[in-house]
C-alpha cells in the first residue's frame, strides 16, 4: 500500500501542535519545512534545495513513520541527516530514518559515539554542510552538551540568515546546562559565535517550539547571564 502524501501547511508561522501539519517557508532557493514529533515537542527540519531538490533533515528525533512520511512528500531525494547534539529526544528516529533512506549521517565528534547509527561524517566549527547548491554554516556551541551544534543558512537573495540551533538557544534564553562552568561556556559561545555575529532579522529555529529571532532576544542576554544556570 502506498503511504498517503502529507499534508504541508504553506502558511509558515513557526508555531506548531504537536501532531498537527507540519508548516513549510519558502525563502529564494529553499525551502524549510518544520514539523513537531515525539511527547517533547521536538522539532525535526526539512531544508530542500530548490534548484536540484536534494534536502537535508535536522533532528531525526522522533515518530520516523511522519517524518518518512514528510520526506516522501517533500523530498525525494535525501542527502543526509545532521543531529544537532546527543540527547536521545533528538535521536530517537535516526536509525529507522538512515536505514530507509540511505542517508548519511552527520554529528560533532564530541557527540558522535552516543548516537545509535556511527557518523557518515564529524563536522566541527565552520565546516559546510552541502545540500545540493546551498551550503550551511557549522557553529560549535558548548555547553547544553559539548558536541552541541547549529546551523546557519543564508538566503543568498537577501541575505537573512536561518538558524537551526538545536536545544542551545530558545525563545527566552540558552539551553539548559548540567553545571554554571558549562552555562558560562554555552553563554559565551551563544554571545560571540551568534549574537555578536549575526544581524537582528536573523531567524532562530531551536530545537522545541517557536520560532524567534536574534533581535528578539537580544535585549535580554544581560538578564539571561544574571539569571544563570
Amino acid at each position: 500500500m502506498e503511504r498517503q502524501q502529507m499534508r504541508i501547511d504553506d502558511h509558515y508561522t513557526g508555531v506548531l501542535t504537536q501532531g498537527g501539519d507540519p508548516q513549510r517557508r519558502t525563502i529564494a532557493d529553499a525551502t524549510i519545512t518544520k514539523i513537531s514529533v515525539g511527547p517533547m515537542d521536538n522539532n525535526a527540519y526539512l531544508v530542500v534545495d530548490a534548484g536540484t531538490g536534494e534536502s537535508l533533515l535536522i533532528d531525526a528525533a522522533n515518530e520516523a513513520d511522519r517524518l518518512r512520511g514528510l520526506i516522501e512528500t517533500a523530498a525525494p531525494h535525501l542527502g543526509s541527516i545532521v543531529t544537532t547534539h546527543q540527547h536521545a529526544d533528538h535521536w530517537l528516529a535516526l536509525a529507522e530514518i538512515a536505514a530507509a533512506t540511505g542517508a548519511p549521517t552527520i554529528a560533532h565528534p564530541l557527540d558522535a559515539p552516543a548516537l545509535p547509527v556511527v557518523p557518515k561524517l564529524t563536522v566541527t566549527d565552520g565546516d559546510l554542510v552541502e545540500v545540493g547548491r546551498l551550503a550551511l554554516e557549522v557553529i560549535h556551541l558548548s555547553g547544553h552538551t559539548e558536541g552541541s551544534i547549529a546551523l546557519a543558512l543564508t538566503d543568498p537573495a537577501t541575505g537573512q540568515v536561518h538558524l537551526f540551533t538545536g536545544d542551545s538557544l530558545f525563545p527566552g534564553g540558552v539551553g539548559k546546562t548540567a553545571d554554571p562552568q558549562m552555562f558560562d561556556s554555552l553563554y559565551r559561545d551563544v554571545t560571540t559565535k551568534l549574537f555578536e555575529r549575526f544581524p537582528d532579522d536573523t531567524v532562530v529555529y531551536p530545537g522545541h517550539g517557536r520560532d524567534t529571532t536574534l533581535g528578539d532576544e537580544r535585549p535580554f542576554l544581560a538578564e539571561w547571564q544574571e539569571r544563570g544556570w
